[in-house]
């Protein structure tokens, strides 16, 4: 008897699931028809979010209005269990395909075990991604070439993997930069094919790179800047040849101050720092400055701004 009532009581929670799964793609629908009109100067008022964590589903589908796709095929990792990811609205609104990957197997099994693993052609590969690695792990997918989208969110060696990527060549693309490191400075963490963040230093505060360091690489691959999103965390890059009625946007222009606190304690407890006191706390920690070509402390490439917070 009990064992009857806690499965019907799962099937219960799964067609909750599904039933608001389907009121989230309808309100997603309901949007992009309210935003396809926006023609503004940034990309921040077509903004919606169904499956993304800010609004960069209403990005992405303001940019495919200008960005022409033919091969509706998307490669994303750093997904967790697929739940919030910048694909997921390609994939159930408007029948993309596509890659992802996670490092934890725990999350992929339950992409697996999601209904959107059969209704679409969707394939979810656990794998630690590496700069070496990052081009089989794609090609062993069966994915090559010209593709749709490409959005890298690892939180840590982003810079790395991105410059390593030969295998594909995205028309948009979706980089997650760190906004503790500024709009000016050209930094990253240093690589380390391990790196985990909370790691590399308690205070879950030393990942990734700047958005200066990742424009200027995305520059030398053949993509130019668009804009950022509201919240100050992703990079929105086409490539220049299919630009379109697209600006190219600078760095100091598109950067967006990240708001959010995710600074930890030496326990792993949220402390809630602000901007200036997040950064003081990893002063000393080294980076990669691109233009020294060597490693710098935080407090020495983003000089400027450390004096200004004291």
């Amino acid at each position: 008897m009990l064992i009857a009532k806690a499965r019907r009581l799962i099937d219960l929670v799964h067609d909750i699931r599904a039933r608001l799964e389907r009121v989230q793609e309808a309100l997603g629908r309901i949007e992009l028809r309210q935003t396809a009109a926006h023609d503004g100067p940034g990309l921040q008022g077509a903004e919606f979010r169904v499956f993304s964590q800010w609004g960069e589903d209403g990005i992405i589908q303001r940019l495919l209005l200008e960005v022409s796709v033919e091969r509706k095929l998307f490669v994303e990792f750093g997904v967790q269990d697929y739940t919030e990811a910048n694909t997921r609205f390609l994939l159930v609104n408007d029948n993309w395909y596509g890659l992802v990957m996670d490092g934890d197997a725990a999350h992929i099994a339950t992409v697996r075990r999601d209904p959107v693993y059969w209704r679409y052609n969707l394939k979810a590969e656990r794998a630690f991604v590496d700069r070496d690695n990052v081009n089989d792990l794609i090609r062993g997918n069966g994915i090559e070439g010209d593709i749709g989208l490409l959005s890298i969110d690892i939180d840590g060696n982003d810079y790395w993997v991105w410059k390593a990527i030969t295998c594909v060549r995205p028309r948009i693309l979706v980089l997650e930069y760190n906004a503790l490191f500024g709009p000016r400075a050209a930094v990253t963490v240093p690589y380390d094919p391990t790196f985990f963040r909370t790691r590399a230093h308690y205070s879950n505060l030393f990942w990734g790179a700047s958005l200066e360091a990742l424009t200027r690489l995305s520059r030398d691959k053949g993509y130019i800047l668009v804009g950022c999103n509201n919240a100050g965390n992703n990079a929105f890059y086409v490539r220049a040849d299919l630009r379109g009625r697209l600006e190219e946007k600078s760095v100091e222009s598109a950067f967006v101050q990240a708001q959010f606190r995710e600074s930890r304690d030496a326990a792993g407890l949220p402390t809630y720092l602000d901007l200036a006191a997040g950064r003081l706390l990893i002063e000393d920690v080294e980076l990669w400055d691109i233009d020294a070509n060597s490693l710098v402390p935080v407090r020495t490439a983003l000089e400027g701004i450390l004096r200004h917070a004291e």
